[in-house]
């Protein structure tokens, strides 16, 4: 599975792209915000992050699979 990383989430991770094993027993959008948090506690810094599936905000009961498009979605500021 990979995630792909913007804004911030990227210099935080020091990555484009997190490739996730099957080890990790991520298996709902939430499972991959606690390993998320788990791995760069540097996230939980930040005032939100959200996580994308297939170009839509996906809840945390979403189930995930390796043939999604999964983005992390770091705050957005605007003006």
């Amino acid at each position: 599975m990979e995630v792909l990383l913007f804004g911030i989430s990227k210099e935080i991770t020091g990555q484009k792209i997190l490739d996730l094993s099957k080890d990790n027993q991520i298996n709902t959008v939430l499972d991959l915000k606690k390993w998320i948090l788990k791995k760069y506690p540097q996230m939980g810094n930040l005032n939100s992050f959200a996580i994308a599936v297939d170009q839509e905000y996906a809840n945390d009961d979403l189930r995930l699979s390796d043939q999604q498009e999964i983005a992390l979605i770091p705050p957005v500021s605007g003006g």
